[in-house]
């Protein structure tokens, strides 16, 4: 068995950057940005009203004072006069300020009758306006290497960028294995169960930025698992679920040698997620994850969404380990690093973590629930309650 950090190593080595392509802005959101986007126009393009009311001179905005109206500019539309002493122009909000003015006096700061105004006793003292180049002016970048957040669409949208650099996605074959799983929907027989684990991968995976394709069901058969390898071609990532351990019925790494595999590794040391494989198969990484429900989306987790953010053009890293408090005493851990399902909950400097007290890798509820999986080292003595330990945060990833 190799280390949870060797096993990572050794999958980022088989993760090979896939590409980029251009597409319209409208599909970017959720791509990884490849090239910056530069910014072809300073943003706003001229200095522009903040609030509804009326562009004046700053040195005439003075309590009491009386001006004349002397037109009007809704946003869109750039009044063409100037504004001399004594003038003022209605103005919205968003529209450019006119020339000879500096500062808007709010609506509600004004009286008005007819075409004359009276400031209020009491102007706020904000100047209302948006200086042009406020936001960022023509060069500014919106840098690469990045996953495109709805945030980062409308930077772009504003920058006037129609089409952006991206990242190909990935494209994942989720093969699960085994007589005794059936697809949701059907009726299992008395000794089958449903098969699930697939179905949380593939939407993990999208949520991470790949498209994932469902394979059909391989049987424990050499014939079965050949045919829907077969299906698997073109895909940059194959995925199996189970049949990787040592049964008799576990043929996914003998199908996959006698098809060409070559193995990276098999076995790590690591609860849960011990019969763990990859390699390559021919243009394709395989990664071979466990059966076990919890199993499979704990190292989908671990392993094969750096994969994925490495194939992207993203730093593949671990996911980052965090701090918190132990809200329960530990017994000694044993020779595999152990991922426990457990509750983080507010605390004074830091936040408590709680584990589960089963941490049985087939139950699911327990994984729904858990915000966090407590990061127990290999050997490591008996802990107490309050000792800082370290913890990989599940709120952003399975909720």
């Amino acid at each position: 068995m190799i280390s949870v950090e060797e096993a990572l190593a050794a999958c980022l080595d088989l993760a090979r950057p896939l590409g980029t392509e251009t597409v319209p802005l409208a599909e970017a959101g959720g791509r990884v940005l490849v090239e910056p986007v530069v910014a072809f126009r300073d943003q706003p393009p001229f200095s522009a009203s903040a609030m509804d009311g009326y562009a004046v001179r700053d040195v005439e905005a003075i309590p009491g004072r009386r001006l004349k109206v002397v037109g009007e500019a809704p946003a869109g539309r750039h009044w063409p006069g100037t504004i001399g002493p004594g003038e003022a122009l209605r103005i919205f909000t968003g529209a450019p300020l006119p020339d000879g003015t500096d500062r808007v006096i709010i609506q509600e700061d004004v009286e008005r009758n007819e075409d004359r105004i009276t400031l209020g006793r009491n102007l706020s003292s904000g100047m209302n306006v948006r200086p042009s180049g406020a936001d960022f002016v023509e060069g500014d970048r919106l840098q690469a290497p990045r996953r495109l957040s709805p945030a980062d669409v409308a930077l772009a949208a504003a920058m006037n960028a129609p089409r952006l650099t991206v990242a190909k996605r990935p494209d994942v074959a989720l093969i699960a294995t085994g007589d005794e799983l059936v697809t949701p929907g059907e009726t299992p027989a008395p000794d089958q169960i449903i098969a699930s684990n697939t179905y949380g991968l593939k939407a993990r995976i999208e949520a991470a930025g790949a498209s994932a394709r469902l394979l059909p069901i391989a049987r424990d058969r050499r014939e079965s698992l050949e045919q829907v390898f077969d299906l698997a071609k073109g895909a940059d990532l194959i995925v199996t679920v189970g049949g990787a351990s040592v049964g008799d019925h576990d043929l996914v790494g003998e199908v996959a040698a006698g098809l060409g595999l070559e193995r990276a590794f098999y076995k790590v040391a690591m609860r849960p997620g011990k019969p763990l494989m990859a390699g390559r198969l021919g243009d394709a990484v395989l990664l071979g994850l466990p059966g076990n429900p919890v199993s499979a989306m704990v190292c989908g987790e671990l392993f094969l969404i750096p994969m994925l953010h490495a194939m992207m053009g993203l730093a593949g890293a671990a996911r980052p380990r965090l701090r918190a408090r132990l809200g329960t005493d530990l017994p000694p851990n044993g020779p595999r690093e152990h991922y426990m399902r457990a509750e983080l909950h507010p605390g004074d400097d830091l936040p408590t973590i709680t584990p589960y007290g089963s941490q049985d890798s087939s139950l699911l509820t327990v994984l729904s629930g858990a915000s966090a999986l407590l990061v127990r080292p290999v050997d490591e003595p008996g802990r107490r309650a309050g000792d800082v330990v370290e913890y990989v945060g599940l709120s952003d990833v399975f909720s």
